[in-house]
């Protein structure tokens, strides 16, 4: 026995110190502590007992809060914008103690707190505060809805791509003190416009103007959108600016430090990292930071105060999201703009039909500059078309005329060449040489193409083909229809044995070029930058860009030429860009008169004509045959709707990975197409969400997909 066991026998010699720990034991265990599975018995917060929570379920008939219970121990942490995990699923029978339990534990994001609930019923409880952290401010909270409403999704869906997943251990580390606003920036290159110092004056003086921005060639536009920045700043606002790829990113942070400084703005990419973005990102919510500069999901970045929303290059096809509800930036922008009366600014060197919309409508203002500033920046655009090919035997054999050949010469004299080729790889498809009619397998109609360069067989059956007629005009020659990256850079390094060849697409991407004389072989949206400009650059097979069967071929061939000959020295310097592609096409002499606008103005009035987007509105409705046709019937469209279609959907290729909206692999899937005039496009996005609502409540039939203003509408 202890000598403490001996003490505790004795009379008055510590049992009062033990009989008060006991006690103390008692009276604790009487007090539950933290049960996240159900808080059986613990005590309700006194204020405001009820927290109303957006649960993380993407299915629209869930597009609703639901209140549950606070705990008395969660109170303090409870606060609207910190992420939860809640029980959700638990049926009404499942109520003990007048609280609901059971259901699987999900996360959600707390959105307020009340004194009562309108429901009837028993509330289960908080499970817990994942982070005591507020991420979901109240703008950030209506812009999100604003968006789901707009493209007919759930809160909780457009809350994904807003929010960046959590680290715990970037959000533990403190964000720096703020700075003060920089000094108004002096205007620049800005001056080659004629509204851009004044653009940059409203800015700085608290202003809100909204521009569309057609910018010069050259490489001044990444210092362009950081003075705007710098000058939104100075006023005592935040900034943001959205960009397509991680390229054009590092230019303008490139700027942006070069303008303001070491800390003053984030960089928002997926390049970054989760736990350096997530960072970045909180910097940003706390007010630590007020510029930002990023990718696509940049957009929802929550800027405090913000006086300016900007986007470059909107025609790029990475400003669509691919994750529902497929919000597109530039319509978010829009939104951001509208709802914070901040100003706006829509830039390029090319000019989307959207753009020339918001123009047209007086949303925005045109920032212009004249056509002697053009004359200076811009390259000389020379064409080669049919003709000339018809003319030059050996060019046609070679893929090149003898204007190309010479433009290359010429230009390795001073610099590195862009060689534009719109595909990557080597083996190319056939057509024929005299009419241009796609070579096809006799027997299942498949491609037919040579992949050794001599034998010919079909890409799909793999039959070989010996005794090949054109069954259109009769030909018996044939002529790649699109030569591959790979094969053009073996062609001319063939051609120019001691001049370098380097390669740029979707496997290798390069950044950059030395200005010293080169051979850049590039797929549309790759080129590098090179040092000094381009000396000269070639635009390879554009009548295979510009006849794809699709509503915006002609304004995806116009957008993809302008950015890879704005990377091309300016006329008097002695660039020169060759374009291969008949010139008498529009997008051709849209490129020659360097006139991106006036082609989106014809392009508006042809729609405009025709009832398609932007000048009306449009969804598609994609799935199986059944599940389209009985979507349509139970959906109470708009009056005004116009319902094309439905055609069948391209089917997916096995082994290959599957496009946006192609039908699963072996599958028959149909999409329909809902117009309606303008106007009328938030009733067609309720009616739409409505019928998928209730489709998804009832869980019959195969599921549909929506989509509000599809990319591709062929």
């Amino acid at each position: 026995m202890s000598s403490d066991d001996e003490q505790s026998e004795e009379p008055g010699s510590g049992a009062p110190e033990q009989l008060a720990l006991i006690r103390e034991a008692v009276r604790r265990a009487k007090v539950p502590r933290a049960k996240p599975r159900t808080w059986r018995g613990a005590p309700l917060a006194e204020a405001l007992p009820v927290a109303r929570v957006l649960v993380n379920k993407g299915a629209l008939h869930l597009d609703q809060y639901f209140d549950y219970a606070v705990p008395e121990e969660l109170d303090a942490e409870a606060r609207p914008g910190v992420r939860v995990r809640v029980r959700f699923g638990a049926g009404g029978r499942q109520v003990r103690g007048g609280r609901r339990e059971g259901g699987g534990l999900i996360d959600g994001f707390l959105i307020e707190r009340r004194a009562s609930s309108d429901y009837q019923g028993a509330l289960a409880a908080l499970a817990y505060v994942v982070s005591p952290e507020p991420v979901l401010g109240p703008e950030l909270l209506e812009l999100s809805r604003a968006v789901a409403d707009r493209y007919a999704g759930s809160l909780a869906d457009v809350l994904q791509l807003a929010v960046p997943p959590r680290n715990g251990r970037a959000e533990g580390k403190p964000s720096p003190a703020p700075l003060p606003p920089p000094p108004a920036p002096s205007p620049g290159t800005w001056e080659r416009y004629a509204q851009g110092p004044g653009f940059l004056r409203a800015l700085a003086e608290g202003g809100a103007p909204r521009a569309v921005w057609t910018a010069l060639p050259g490489p001044h536009w990444p210092q362009e959108i950081a003075r705007a920045m710098a000058a939104t700043l100075a006023s005592g606002r935040g900034a943001l600016v959205v960009v397509p790829d991680g390229r054009s990113a590092g230019r303008v942070d490139a700027a942006l430090t070069e303008v303001l400084g070491e800390g003053r703005h984030a960089l928002l990419t997926a390049d970054s990292g989760p736990e350096k973005r997530y960072r970045q990102w909180l910097a940003v919510r706390r007010g630590s930071v007020r510029a930002v500069v990023g990718t696509r999901a940049a957009m929802f970045a929550p800027v405090a105060d913000l006086g300016l929303v900007a986007l470059w290059d909107d025609g790029d096809s990475s400003h669509s999201d691919d994750n529902a509800p497929f919000p597109h930036v530039r319509e978010v922008l829009e939104l951001r703009a509208a709802h914070g009366r901040c100003g706006f600014l829509l830039g390029g060197t090319n000019c989307t039909v959207e753009a020339a919309q918001l123009v047209e409508n007086g949303w925005a203002l045109p920032l212009r500059a004249d056509r002697e500033q053009l004359r200076i920046a811009a390259p000389l655009v020379r064409t080669v078309g049919d003709g000339e090919l018809a003319r030059d035997g050996a060019a046609r054999s070679a893929r090149l005329p003898s204007l190309a050949w010479q433009t290359v010469r010429d230009g390795l004299r001073s610099g590195p060449v862009l060689v534009q080729v719109p595909r990557r790889g080597y083996a190319p498809r056939l057509s024929c040489e005299r009419c241009r009619e796609p070579a096809r397998c006799r027997h299942c109609a498949g491609p037919l193409q040579a992949p050794d360069q001599q034998d010919l067989n079909c890409a799909w059956c793999g039959r070989a083909e010996t005794a090949w007629n054109c069954p259109a005009c009769g030909g018996v020659r044939l002529r790649a229809r699109i030569v591959g990256a790979r094969r053009t850079a073996e062609e001319l390094g063939r051609a120019f044995p001691a001049v370098p060849v380097r390669t740029s697409g979707r496997d290798h991407v390069l950044d950059s070029v030395p200005g010293a004389p080169a051979l850049v072989v590039s797929t549309p949206g790759a080129e590098p930058v090179a040092e000094g400009g381009y000396a000269a650059a070639l635009l390879l097979d554009g009548w295979a860009m510009v006849g794809r069967p699709d509503l915006r071929a002609g304004e995806e061939a116009l957008r993809r030429w302008t950015a890879a000959a704005a990377l091309v020295r300016g006329r008097p310097e002695g660039g020169t860009v060759v374009i291969m592609a008949e010139p008498t096409l529009a997008p051709v002499q849209a490129l020659v008169r360097w006139d991106p606008v006036g082609h989106a103005r014809r392009e508006l009035a042809e729609r405009a004509e025709l009832g398609f987007p932007p000048v009306s509105r449009m969804a598609s409705v994609t799935g199986p045959p059944e599940a389209v046709a009985a979507y349509l019937a139970g959906a109470d469209l708009p009056p005004e709707a116009q319902v094309l279609g439905p055609v069948p959907v391209p089917a997916g290729t096995p082994g290959r990975p599957r496009r946006q909206g192609d039908a699963p692999p072996g599958e028959t899937w149909e999409r329909a197409l809902v117009r309606v005039p303008p106007g009328r496009g938030a009733a067609l996005a309720s009616a739409l969400k409505a019928a998928q609502a209730a489709r998804t409540a009832r869980g019959t039939g195969d599921p549909v997909r929506i989509r509000i203003d599809p990319p591709d509408i062929g």
